[in-house]
């Protein structure tokens, strides 16, 4: 067992939190308080490979491992979720799914350009009916011979409008079920598709979270991604992934917390001494190091399983169950410790605990990890 980082890994965190600290602390709180879409800074992110990190460079990716990616998105989401989550959606669900299962004519038209950040993408699979059940896609895709027409409703979904390329499940086969569904690129601008109003929402308010309107929308044959009736199977395998992409937002979120705690602890001074030297604010920090730890090592042993080419369901599962849970409590007690000022916007810390509840509900909740997880201890 090797618990040693490489040079390149720990360069790649040292870059994420140097952008984390200089680009985006100073206008966090401004983003959240106005629900201001982080454009420029996450144009930035794509200039420094942030957007595509694990795709080839033979498409304008990084070429990096998973376990870097887990690295960056902690260091990321210690300071902006929300900017962690549009990073977590673009790699995850759509560059690693295109590259993985698409056509190299679809890799040279969209992932090139997915992967350097200058446009990003959005992944659509819930529906108002079709949350934790993925198979209930009421979202359909006819075919037409040579072209789809999709017609329905999605969802909940990560840069609703600021994408320019969306890869929408709807089922083809009604009577086929979950083998009958397909997952089809969309671009921005196909007559018939309109971007509902923006969710104004708890946490990770800086990202726009839409719902998206299909309505006989023509979309080419060669716009499917894999065989005939894959769509779902594509789901399942990007959502897999993408469990460690949140998994390690979580941990971000609660590292954030903690840092803020164990400074704001050692500054803010009680009954003559700093809380620090209380034996009640040092055991809450101490269950914060204990859990983040334990959150950050399941996190990388799920980066670890996808980089071996390894069964990573469980694994993956597991570090976004407990980083989630993690990431709440620490936002909590990290409220906690800082007392009044913990309530008040510029201390961060009651930023991070609304944007850490979400953790535990997308890309599948708390209790659908565990329907994954016991599935695969059973087997």
């Amino acid at each position: 067992m090797d618990f040693q980082l490489t040079e390149e890994q720990l360069a790649v965190q040292a870059a994420a939190r140097d952008f984390a600290q200089n680009e985006l602390w100073a206008g966090v709180i401004e983003r959240d308080e106005h629900q201001k879409f982080p454009a420029e800074q996450i144009k930035k992110m794509g200039e420094l490979g942030f957007m595509g990190m694990m795709v080839s460079p033979e498409y304008g990716g990084g070429g990096m491992d998973t376990v870097s990616y887990v690295l960056a998105m902690e260091e990321i989401s210690k300071v902006d979720a929300s900017c962690s989550v549009i990073m977590s959606v673009n790699n995850s669900l759509v560059c690693w799914g295109l590259e993985k299962y698409g056509t190299e004519e679809q890799k040279q038209k969209y992932l090139t350009k997915l992967a350097t950040g200058e446009i990003i993408g959005a992944f659509c699979l819930s529906e108002p009916e079709a949350g934790s059940d993925a198979t209930m896609q009421r979202t359909t895709a006819e075919d037409k011979g040579d072209h789809y027409l999709i017609n329905g409703t999605k969802n909940w979904i990560t840069n609703g409008s600021s994408a320019s390329v969306y890869i929408v499940i709807a089922q083809t086969n009604p009577e086929l079920k979950h083998r009958g569904i397909n997952a089809i690129i969309v671009e921005k601008d196909t007559p018939g598709f309109v971007v509902g109003p923006k969710e104004n929402k708890l946490g990770i308010r800086g990202s726009d979270t839409h719902s998206l309107m299909f309505t006989d929308v023509k979309v080419p044959k060669e716009n499917r991604i894999g065989e005939d009736g894959f769509g779902f199977k594509f789901a399942m395998q990007v959502l897999a992934g993408g469990r460690i992409g949140i998994a390690s937002q979580a941990l971000g979120i609660a590292s954030g917390a903690y840092e803020l705690s164990l400074k704001y602890a050692k500054e803010r001074k009680a009954f003559g001494v700093p809380i620090s030297q209380h034996q009640a604010i040092q055991f809450k920090l101490a269950d914060m190091a204990t859990n983040i730890d334990a959150a950050r090592l399941l996190c990388l042993q799920a980066a670890n399983d996808k980089d071996a080419h390894q069964d990573y369901a469980k694994s993956g599962a597991m570090a976004k169950l407990f980083a989630s849970k993690v990431a709440m409590d620490t936002a909590v007690e990290a409220v906690q410790v800082h007392g009044g000022y913990g309530f008040v916007k510029e201390f961060h810390v009651e930023r991070l605990m609304r944007d850490a509840k979400i953790t535990q509900i997308y890309e599948g909740t708390s209790e659908i990890q565990k329907i994954v997880i016991s599935r695969e201890i059973l087997k």
